[in-house]
């Protein structure tokens, strides 16, 4: 945990960053009351349950009894997962499947640069019938999920996360404040101002380390970014990257980023990495029929496209992209 309180022009400013879902998450909170830090400990504990709950690598998890019971029985799951698995079948839906959950079949890949692996051909010929997001069984009503096959597994990772922040700037917001952010590591959503202004958020190049690539300036909302860059190796030239696609098996072979702003997390959450796999012009198209969504593409080749009426969000930093 590591926590800083700074002096600001008109108000104090808190910020402490915690490790949490597999990266660094940070609150800031800009003016806070006296006792903001009882406030923020109050949404760690709200972000920490519910990363318990739909963590995939832990045992003890919701998530981990679905994937066991897989093929055998129905699952009774907490209204919170049932509310993310609803919003992930959605996105399913209106991707034509390039958003899957149930990737998680495709236990083989490893994207530790120091302790790469990858699935043999068998392998991923044995998994791929199970990635099939229509044969994860949603009972809304009595709150229970069945996956239809033995051997299926689901990974919210592609997902839980932006439910998890929202969920965590809820808290703050109950608890009285109204100027924060929370980046949960590139994914941002703020509310208010900081200063006085507007929040600034950097927006990371995909090749150039420790460069940004645009900022943009938000008082309400998102800033939702999936790349090929965050876990990744290099083989034979080849760069095999974490967003998996569900007809292959294989890393996505789309653009290198997708950066998506608005203030619905209902248009936003899933899609930047559903882009990721679909490609740039069937991405372009999915994002046109996104209501209230900004986009910026990073195309494979290193050329930036921005959605129509989005160059006023992205400033752009370099005009060698």
């Amino acid at each position: 945990m590591l926590a800083t309180v700074t002096a600001g022009h008109a108000a104090a400013s808190y910020q402490e960053a915690r490790p949490l879902m597999g990266t660094l998450v940070s609150v800031t909170v800009e003016g806070g009351p006296a006792d903001v830090r009882e406030k923020v400990d109050a949404a760690w504990r709200e972000m920490a349950r519910l990363s318990d709950m739909m963590n995939h690598y832990s045992p003890n998890s919701v998530v981990s009894e679905i994937n066991r019971q897989a093929g055998a029985r129905p699952v009774t799951v907490p209204r919170e997962l049932m509310e993310v698995l609803v919003m992930a079948r959605r996105v399913s839906g209106r991707t034509g499947g390039a958003f899957d959950i149930t990737v998680g079949s495709l236990k083989g890949w490893r994207f530790n640069p120091e302790n790469p692996a990858m699935p043999s051909a068998q392998e991923l010929a044995a998994a791929l019938p199970l990635v099939d997001y229509r044969n994860v069984m949603l009972d809304e009503k009595n709150r229970t999920v069945l996956l239809k096959r033995p051997g299926m597994r689901i990974d919210l990772g592609g997902i839980a996360k932006l439910y998890i922040l929202n969920a965590g700037m809820q808290v703050l917001q109950r608890h009285g404040i109204g100027q924060a952010m929370l980046n949960g590591g590139g994914d941002v959503v703020v509310t208010g101002t900081r200063d006085g202004r507007p929040w600034r958020i950097g927006i990371r190049h995909p090749r150039r380390a420790g460069e940004l690539l645009a900022t943009v300036e938000l008082r309400r909302g998102w800033v939702v970014t999936s790349g090929d860059y965050e876990r990744y190796f290099i083989r034979d030239g080849r760069r095999y990257h974490h967003i998996l696609d569900p007809r292959s098996g294989f890393p996505a072979a789309g653009p290198q980023q997708v950066t998506l702003v608005g203030e619905e997390l209902s248009n936003l959450n899933g899609f930047s990495s559903a882009i990721m796999v679909l490609g740039t012009e069937k991405g372009r198209a999915l994002i046109g029929r996104l209501a209230g969504v900004k986009a910026l593409i990073v195309e494979p080749d290193g050329r930036v496209w921005l959605a129509p009426g989005s160059e006023e969000r992205f400033k752009l930093l370099n005009s060698r992209h």
